[in-house]
């Protein structure tokens, strides 16, 4: 009988080193490794470099402009020109996600995020109004963008009193 009793504490020396070792390992798998990304431009360049001109991009494209001549219809005529409506749309829906990239998102609020995932949501239903290459469609989407954008805008631009 003596002989299991032996056996007992070096098998638990080993489940204990093993629990040990599975500790040790998780503890430093949990220390935060860099992001592989690296944001080079603050919030006011990535508007105007990148949300503002896909912006217009999308709002330009389908117009009806009436004037003393008559009624002008403007929306898209090739798929060339529809590729650059889908075009600004994609690159409103990514830039949502990259106003959520530290050091873009404002401290983790929540307004800014949700609004982040907003213009994802309504960049990416753009898209699909593009694709479909229907001129109503993107008029409409393109109004929920213009809603998302000016939330944001009245939240967060701090306007000048002087101006």
């Amino acid at each position: 009988m003596s002989q299991p009793m032996t056996r007992f504490p070096a098998l638990a020396a080993l489940v204990l080193l093993g629990v040990a070792g599975t500790l040790g390992a998780a503890a430093c798998a949990a220390a935060p490794e860099p992001p592989p990304y690296k944001p080079v431009a603050n919030v006011k360049e990535l508007m105007e470099a990148t949300v503002q001109p896909a912006a217009s991009v999308y709002w330009n494209s389908v117009a009806t402009i009436v004037t003393r001549e008559g009624v002008e219809e403007r929306f898209p005529r090739n798929d060339e020109e529809w590729e650059a409506v889908w075009g600004g749309a994609i690159t409103i829906a990514e830039s949502g996600n990259l106003m959520m990239m530290s050091p873009r998102a404002k401290d983790g609020d929540r307004e800014w995020i949700s609004l982040s995932q907003q213009l994802v949501n309504v960049g990416e239903l753009a898209a699909k109004a593009a694709l479909s290459k229907d001129p109503e469609a993107v008029l409409g989407a393109g109004e929920k963008v213009y809603d998302v954008c000016t939330r944001c805008h009245m939240k967060y631009i701090v306007q000048d009193p002087q101006s």
